[in-house]
């Protein structure tokens, strides 16, 4: 079983119920164990740096968005949802800033992303793939219940075919190993997200 495959069954086990407190484990055994790999003397290159960087706030964002919902009641797939999210990402967050640091770079938020794609020049932060605009933020914080539940899934979802979007590219383009190992997890775990998010769309949260 390849490392991005095993991220997925550990990550649909925990969606499920069937194994508490996984998320540490699968991503200190996994991706950072399989990411960890010793590839210091291999020289970053744009690629690797931009991605870190550009996934760092698209992460960011999606801490926002989970702790706008956690503590409301939202219905237990969602809380699950986001809590495991919350956790998740906050480890890789971590650890992308510390390969940032390790490598010299800055770990403050890019005024450009995505140039590091190959999709022209870049565009502005706030037009970046899958994150929500400051309107949507307020709606989600202004909703409750179920509808805010909903809403969430809707979100996350885009937020996460963006971060699916950066991720294939950086597994394709990027030289660093851990990048690569890393940018494939993530990949790999969001997708599976998405369809379980739209699962939830399609039953408990249809009617909302």
């Amino acid at each position: 079983m390849t490392v991005a495959a095993d991220v997925v069954v550990r990550s649909r086990r925990r969606f499920l119920g069937l194994s508490v407190g996984v998320v540490g484990t699968a991503l200190v055994g996994g991706t950072v164990g399989a990411c960890g790999t010793d590839d210091s003397a291999t020289e970053p290159t744009d690629v690797d740096i931009g991605f870190l960087t550009d996934m760092s706030a698209h992460h960011g964002q999606a801490l926002v968005l989970c702790q706008r919902v956690l503590g409301r009641d939202v219905g237990t797939p969602v809380t699950a949802a986001a809590a495991e999210v919350l956790q998740n990402q906050s480890i890789e967050l971590g650890m992308m800033r510390a390969w940032l640091t390790d490598w010299g770079q800055s770990t403050a938020p890019p005024d450009t992303v995505m140039a590091w794609m190959h999709i022209g020049g870049g565009m502005p932060l706030a037009e970046m793939h899958g994150l929500a605009s400051e309107a949507e933020l307020a709606e989600l914080s202004q909703l409750d219940g179920l509808a805010q539940g909903r809403y969430w899934l809707e979100l996350m979802s885009a937020h996460h075919e963006g971060g699916v979007a950066m991720a294939t590219a950086a597994a394709r383009l990027a030289s660093s190993e851990k990048v690569v190992r890393l940018a494939e997890n993530q990949a790999a775990v969001q997708t599976f997200e998405i369809e379980q998010y739209q699962q939830l769309l399609d039953s408990t949260y249809a009617t909302v």
